[in-house]
C-alpha cells in the first residue's frame, strides 16, 4: 500500500507554520480507542512486540546512517540535552520505525505532538510514554512484564500499533492517525502530526510520497 497526499492533502488543510508552535505549546494526547482484535491479527502483533532482534540503522552506508544521526540529533538537542541518550533515542527511533514500514521523521513528528519527548509523559487517559501508548495494548499483544516507559517497549508498541491502524484504513495516514489518537474523523490532530513531521523532522528528498506500507 502506498501513502500519497492525494489520500491526505484534501483534509489535512492547517497550514504547515503551525509546526513551529509545537515546540513551545505541545499538545494533548488522546487515546487508542479498544477494539477486539481477530487472532490472526493478535498473533501477528504479539510476534512484532516480542522480537528481540539487536537494534541496527537501516541505511545504505555508515556515511548515510552518520549523516541522519547528526541532523536529527540537532534538530532534537533542546528537546534532550544529553549527547549519548539523545543519539541512542534517534537510533531506537529509526529502527523501530523502518521494522514497522513507517517513516522515522513520521515517528519523530508523532512523538513531538503525543508527549512532546518526554519519557514519563502519562494523558490524562493513561496513555503512557514517548508514544502515549494505552496499557491496555500490554495484555491484548504483549507481557505483564512490559514497561511502557521503557525506550524500546514504548516505541516497539507505537509503531506496531500505527502500522496496525494503516492496515486497517488501507494506508490511509488521516484515518490511521486519528485512530491512533482516538479522534477518528477530526482533522486536528493529524493535521498536526503532519505539520511536526513536515516542518521539523522531514529531509528534502524524503516525501509523503515515497513513504510505503511493506505487505507482511
Amino acid at each position: 500500500m502506498q501513502l500519497t497526499d492525494r489520500k491526505i492533502s484534501r483534509r489535512l488543510a492547517l497550514p504547515l507554520c503551525l509546526a513551529g508552535l509545537l515546540f513551545t505549546c505541545g499538545a494533548s494526547a488522546g487515546s487508542q480507542v479498544y477494539v477486539p482484535l481477530s487472532a490472526s491479527v493478535r498473533a501477528g502483533m504479539q510476534r512484532s512486540v516480542s522480537d528481540q532482534a539487536a537494534p541496527k540503522l537501516a541505511f545504505a552506508t555508515q556515511h548515510e546512517a552518520n549523516a541522519w544521526l547528526n541532523e536529527m540529533s540537532r534538530r532534537l538537542q533542546n528537546r534532550i540535552q544529553d549527547a549519548d541518550f539523545r543519539l541512542d533515542f534517534l537510533r531506537t527511533v529509526h529502527y523501530e520505525a523502518t521494522r514497522a514500514g513507517l517513516d522515522p521523521q513520521l515517528v519523530l513528528g508523532l512523538i513531538e505532538v503525543e508527549s512532546g519527548f518526554k519519557k514519563y509523559a502519562i494523558s490524562r487517559a493513561g496513555a503512557r510514554g514517548y508514544m502515549q501508548v494505552m496499557p491496555f495494548w500490554i495484555k491484548e499483544i504483549g507481557m505483564p512484564k512490559d514497561n511502557l516507559f521503557h525506550l524500546r517497549t514504548n516505541l516497539r508498541y507505537g509503531c506496531t500499533i500505527l502500522r496496525h491502524y494503516l492496515k486497517i484504513e488501507k494506508g490511509d495516514l488521516y484515518r490511521a492517525l486519528g485512530r491512533y489518537n482516538g479522534s477518528l474523523g477530526r482533522p486536528e490532530y493529524p493535521n498536526l502530526v503532519r505539520a511536526a513531521w513536515h516542518n521539523n523532522w522531514a529531509l528534502p528528498h524524503r516525501t509523503v510520497s515515497n513513504t510505503s506500507i511493506p505487505a507482511s
